[in-house]
């Protein structure tokens, strides 16, 4: 298969991937030695993830645990490098075991390099998981 190459293009494409649940697809758009790191990470979190292998671990269970139902509002900013985009979106859904709605504000700074992510900087905001849910996201993203 052959995937976009231009960065919002294929952002875009791993969105749908995303709320397909096709995490095997989704993974194939990262580098070997890609990286994801979430700056506001709560203690005992993940901070950093290293490499592709480590990022499928991550994501393997995912759905499983938060079924996305879109992304109503995503705005890509180009930057000064070709290479690296600014993402402001919404993810929505539930949460599986306990129901709760799920409703996730994100901006991340990706960089993507041959047709595939290299870099996933992701500050979502984890005092937005509902009380009652968090059990349930942490199994997912631990």
């Amino acid at each position: 298969m052959t995937f976009p190459v231009h960065p919002a293009d294929l952002f875009r494409h791993g969105l749908q991937l995303l709320l397909d649940k096709n995490i095997p697809a989704w993974i194939d758009l990262w580098a070997d030695n890609g990286v994801i790191e979430f700056p506001f990470a709560p203690e005992g979190w993940p901070e950093r993830l290293d490499g592709k292998a480590a990022i499928a671990d991550y994501m393997r269970h995912h759905p499983d645990h938060i079924d996305l139902h879109d992304f109503p509002s995503v705005a890509i900013h180009q930057t000064s490098d070709p290479d690296t985009i600014v993402i402001e979106m919404r993810g929505t859904g539930r949460l599986v075991k306990s129901d709760a709605p799920f409703d996730m504000p994100y901006i991340a700074v990706v960089t993507i390099e041959n047709g595939l992510i290299t870099h996933y900087r992701d500050y979502w905001n984890p005092l937005a998981i509902p009380q009652d849910g968090a059990a349930d996201f942490t199994r997912s993203v631990r």
